[in-house]
């Protein structure tokens, strides 16, 4: 400003033209709005950059006041400027400031008073800094916008539940949400800086990721960026687990990143693994329901002629004129006796019934068993151990339940058996073990590995393929034994292969069901049969009688009714199934009658998959006898209905 001073001085003492013409040109040059107003506040002086601010000439200017040119608003504006710089000699300001006619600009002012010859007054240099100022406020408001998003950004991926992992173009992590520490189980002020690929990346597939990054960043072509995938990743600990992983890039002025959003894909996957099961389970159940309904049927037709080779078995070989026709007879009945099991045993898996107790012998159970399982060893190729050890005490216990379940362990065993290479045998054993029995089923297989064994009497779980195997076996035998009071486990076999042990308690079988050697009361009881299989009733007339029991045979409810509006009887053996009238219902019409009739009425059934108890609702409280029968069982029925039975009053 000095320097400008001596330069209007020199201006103003009569300097050569030619000096004043290059002080003029260097003032006109500066950006800067020089003005030199007198004690009158008239402009005596103005450079080129006030003329473009105001858009004026020079004639315009010279000699008007400032407040012509400004404004009377700015003018007044600068009185307290003005006190300050007659005090101080030298003022400088900086501000925005509004023009009425140029609107508001940014400016820094200095004002210095000036004297030179006969010229006094006010000389001031102004920039103009209002450009830069707008440039520097939309830049603090784009600072404060970028802020604002990055703490949006950061709260967003902070809470996001997925992970959310950025890496640079070293593959080294930027950002690690809490997410991602939470399902990596590493901490994100320890992998900040670190290498992506030594963190979560399994070590088979760091390689691939190393060469991939590589191959994006000088192509721009890769198989994973853009692209939504499943993968697998590893947790702290070196556990790999499935990943949903989706990567983008965010391209930088100054470099790139690329932001991977990963979620854990374990639960979905054991939801799904679940849904399939449950899948599974319901294709099993509806199998299992189809089977249970031809079985039924099956099981029904088999029953009534099984009751009558049963029956007629029984009669020839008690009234056998000799000792061979006697022997043909027993073989006859043991036989139609074994076909029997075999039908219940398929069925007793469906009942949902409480096992029956009756003193039973494990050997025994076995024995039957192990003969209704022989010919699927045999066409195995498998061979059967058999250690049995002698004089066990019985225990109590369901012996239909209880043979299936020594059927399954050898069905399954020789299964197992079936595809093996080397030697193909079952081992078989009984033992006593303090206060329980022991059955040992061991096979020389490949045995039950870890993983499967914890799972492996779940209901519905199998190893076999879709339609070799319904998953219900084991998980039915465990819940058989320990319906009994008694365990079931499954371990190594010394030597190779799987072992299944039984273990069931030895409890004070009883005695037989009362009265069961009873034959009932002297003279005979007066006993109606009624079944719509003709035959069947006669043969259980024809065991009924052989016990000194007098028999009337009816093959319809309506037959038997009227029998009964005429004659009295002492008990009623009655089919549940029959066309009209069944059982259930001819029971209830008795009730009506005679209620204690009703209580020694004997429904008869071959009804063995629902269970003869779900067939007869409304009669819960009936005896019941099971096709197909023995003398012993029909025999054990009519007693359970002779304690219901009083003598009758004597006639006067």
């Amino acid at each position: 400003m000095d320097q400008a001073k001596d330069l209007l001085a020199a201006g103003g003492s009569g300097s050569s033209a030619s000096e004043t013409a290059l002080f003029r040109t260097i003032i006109d040059l500066s950006p800067a709005r020089v003005v030199l107003v007198d004690t009158d506040h008239r402009y005596r002086y103005v450079n080129r950059a006030f003329l473009d601010f105001v858009g004026a000439r020079e004639d315009e200017v010279l000699g008007r006041r400032v407040a012509e040119i400004l404004g009377d608003v700015v003018y007044e504006s600068y009185q307290p400027v003005l006190s300050r710089l007659e005090a101080e000699g030298l003022v400088w300001n900086e501000g925005w400031v509004t023009y009425p006619r140029f609107g508001r600009r940014y400016i820094q002012e200095g004002l210095v008073l000036y004297t030179s010859g006969d010229v006094q007054g006010i000389l001031a240099f102004t920039r103009d800094f209002t450009e830069l100022k707008e440039r520097e406020e939309e830049l603090a408001k784009q600072m404060e916008a970028l802020r604002a998003s990055q703490a949006l950004n950061s709260a967003i991926v902070t809470s996001a539940l997925d992970c959310v992992i950025v890496i640079d173009e070293e593959g080294c992590v930027v950002e690690f949400n809490p997410a991602a520490e939470a399902t990596f189980g590493l901490a994100r002020a320890a992998v900040l800086g670190q290498p992506i690929s030594d963190l979560i990346v399994p070590p088979y597939l760091r390689q691939r990721h190393v060469e991939g990054l590589k191959r994006y960043l000088v192509t721009g072509r890769g198989s994973v960026v853009g692209r939504r995938i499943e993968i697998e990743g590893m947790r702290s600990d070196g556990s790999i687990f499935p990943v949903e992983l989706a990567i983008k890039e965010v391209r930088l002025p100054e470099r790139r990143l690329f932001t991977a959003y990963l979620r854990d894909l374990s639960a979905a996957k054991q939801a799904a693994a679940e849904i399939e099961a449950q899948r599974m389970r319901i294709h099993q159940m509806e199998k299992l329901s189809a089977m249970g309904s031809l079985l039924a049927g099956v099981a029904h037709e088999l029953n009534n002629p099984l009751a009558i080779l049963i029956a007629q078995a029984t009669l020839l070989r008690d009234k056998a004129p000799t000792l061979d026709v006697q022997r043909r007879a027993e073989r006859i009945h043991a036989a139609a006796e074994r076909s029997g099991r075999i039908v219940k045993s398929f069925v007793a898996m469906a009942r949902q019934e409480p096992p029956r107790r009756e003193p039973v012998d494990l050997n025994d159970i076995v024995q039957v068993a192990v003969e209704m399982t022989a010919y699927g060893r045999r066409s195995a190729g498998v061979t059967l151990e058999l250690a049995l050890a002698p004089m066990l005490p019985p225990i109590s216990g369901d012996r239909d339940l209880l043979g299936q379940v020594v059927a399954n362990l050898l069905i399954n065993a020789a299964q197992v058996l079936f595809d093996h290479r080397g030697d193909r045998c079952i081992t078989l054993r009984t033992s006593l073990d303090g206060e329980a029995v022991v059955l040992e089923v061991a096979d020389s297989g490949p045995g039950v590995p870890p993983d499967i064994r914890e799972h492996i009497f779940d209901p519905y779980f199998t190893t076999k393929p879709v339609g070799a195997g319904t998953g219900i076996g084991l998980s039915i035998s465990h819940r058989v034994i320990e319906s009994h009071g008694g365990r079931i486990s499954v371990e190594d076999r010394p030597g190779g292969g799987a072992l299944f042990r039984v273990v069931l308690p030895v409890r004070d079988a009883g005695m037989l069901p009362a009265g069961a050697g009873e034959n009932g009361r002297a003279g005979g009881l007066s006993i109606l049969v009624v079944d719509d299989e003709i035959d069947v009733a006669r043969s259980l007339a024809e065991i009924l009688d052989d016990m000194g029991h007098r028999t009337c045979v009816r093959d319809s409810s309506a037959a038997a009714l009227a029998d009964l509006d005429r004659i009295r009887f002492d008990a009623v053996f009655v089919d549940l199934r029959m066309p009209g009238i069944d059982g259930a219902e001819l029971r209830a019409r008795i009730a009506a009658r005679d209620p204690a009739l009703a209580a020694r009425t004997i429904i008869v059934t071959g009804d063995v998959v629902a269970g003869p108890r779900a067939a007869i609702q409304g009669s819960e409280a009936a005896i019941l006898l099971e096709k197909p029968f023995t003398a012993k069982d029909v025999q054990d029925a009519l007693c359970r209905a002779q304690e219901e039975l009083t003598p009758p009053a004597a006639e006067p």
